[in-house]
């Protein structure tokens, strides 16, 4: 284990730290599994993992070949990526009959492309 002064020496590791805490408090299960955020500098990436068997029901990133070609409409093309990025998430998962979920933002604030991704997901039809 990582002594709690240590983590607080750089930024990766405090969300490392946040995350952590967050993850404590949530849980997926198969019928509502965990919708985890990972935010790059360019890139955002959505996962819905069931906690239970431990394994990663549906994966989607902005890389994946239905969003690499996506042209953005307003000044900020990332948080429109991601709200599109959701969006398709949220398509996915109701094909295979995933309608609501548990959100795990990640150690990340609740805003930018994190809250756009979110909002893709709920407009898309999952409910958290």
């Amino acid at each position: 284990m990582i002594k709690q002064s240590k983590l607080k020496k750089s930024r990766a590791l405090q969300r490392q730290r946040r995350h952590l805490r967050i993850r404590n408090k949530v849980q997926g299960t198969a019928d509502r599994p965990r919708l985890v955020v990972f935010r790059s500098l360019k890139n955002i990436e959505g996962q819905l993992v069931d906690d239970d068997t431990g394994q990663t029901v549906l994966g989607l990133s902005t890389l994946t070949s239905d969003l690499r070609e996506f042209d953005a409409e307003t000044s900020n093309p990332r948080v429109e990526r991601a709200f599109a990025a959701g969006k398709l998430l949220a398509a996915k998962a109701k094909v295979q009959g995933i309608e609501s979920v548990v959100f795990d933002r990640g150690g990340y604030r609740f805003h930018g492309r994190v809250k756009a991704f979110a909002d893709g997901a709920r407009e898309g039809g999952l409910q958290f």
